[in-house]
């Protein structure tokens, strides 16, 4: 269950990282408030996997789903770039996530 846990914050960190896009600096109400839920949603869900898994390994995988997320998403919704070295990158960031989930811990 606490991989779970940590792959839905990971998803909720996506929502919010690409929700301070639509926020307007916090000046439009329902986009900030679309993105602060997904912040607090995604810290409880991290705080309730971080209760079995080691935290080195949940932070690491948590913000990689996030940046990982956030990069695809920026490329596809904002026309962020998607050079081949940017892709390159990404790919290893993913293959950094695998990596910690094969060897970083228990559950």
């Amino acid at each position: 269950m606490p991989w779970i846990y940590l792959v839905f914050a990971g998803l909720f960190e996506i929502g919010w990282a690409i929700g301070l896009k639509y926020t307007d600096g916090f000046s439009r109400l329902w986009p900030t408030v679309g993105t602060v839920s997904a912040m607090i949603a995604s810290i409880v869900l991290l705080a309730m996997a971080v209760k079995t898994l080691p935290i080195g390994t949940a932070y690491a995988i948590w913000t990689g789903i996030g940046a990982l997320g956030a990069v695809i998403l920026g490329m596809v919704l904002f026309g962020d770039s998607a050079s081949p070295a940017r892709l390159i990158c990404v790919a290893l960031v993913l293959a950094g996530i695998v990596g910690l989930k094969l060897t970083g811990g228990a559950h």
